[in-house]
């Protein structure tokens, strides 16, 4: 395959034949990969501020996607942790309507990126930005859960980071020792 002209390995690999024994392989994969990513879909979508069953479409519609189209044998989708931050702000400000039309404009947009092959860029991004961006993302992926880890009885929580940590504050008297319990025994019992 050369450089200029991308052909999907979906295509490569029924062209050099698919086997039964490949195909076992291949829905073992995908049933470890579906208990995964469903549940995470189900977390994110929720943290994101948008039904549960949206979140499941997405990883279902977006994981076949990738999988009909990627450039490798192994390439594995699902939903990623950094969304959450930027389509919650896209819901809390615009709606779904915001965020589907956000979402529109993204998928043109990496699609414009990818045919104008700007994904070697990223080799000359610094390791400390990608780490910092990481733990930006963790932190505020964090405080976003903060709420129903201590059960706090709050209508809504402002999408800005400092905002939401003094709605975190205001709240702190309306907190559930029952709740805490069962978010720290479920660390527990990850760790």
């Amino acid at each position: 395959m050369s450089e200029s002209n991308f052909e999907p390995k979906l295509v490569t690999v029924l062209r050099e034949g698919y086997t039964r024994k490949l195909f076992a392989h291949d829905l073992g994969a995908g049933f470890v990969v579906g208990i995964l990513a469903l549940p995470l879909a189900l977390a994110f979508a929720v943290a994101s501020g948008v039904k549960p069953g949206q979140g499941v479409f997405t990883a279902i519609v977006g994981g076949f996607i990738i999988s009909a189209l990627s450039g490798s044998r192994v390439q594995i989708g699902g939903p990623a942790g950094a969304f959450v931050v930027i389509v919650y702000g896209v819901v809390a400000r615009y709606g779904y309507d915001g965020l589907a039309a956000a979402t529109l404009i993204a998928g043109v947009l990496l699609i414009a990126m990818g045919l104008a092959r700007l994904g070697t860029v990223i080799k000359f991004i610094p390791y400390p930005v990608t780490v910092g961006f990481t733990s930006g993302i963790a932190l505020i992926i964090f405080s976003s859960q903060l709420r129903d880890f201590f059960g706090l009885q709050m209508n809504a929580v402002p999408a800005d980071f400092v905002h939401k940590w003094g709605a975190y504050a205001a709240a702190a008297g309306t907190s559930s020792m029952q709740t805490v319990a069962v978010a720290v025994a479920t660390i527990a019992i990850v760790l």
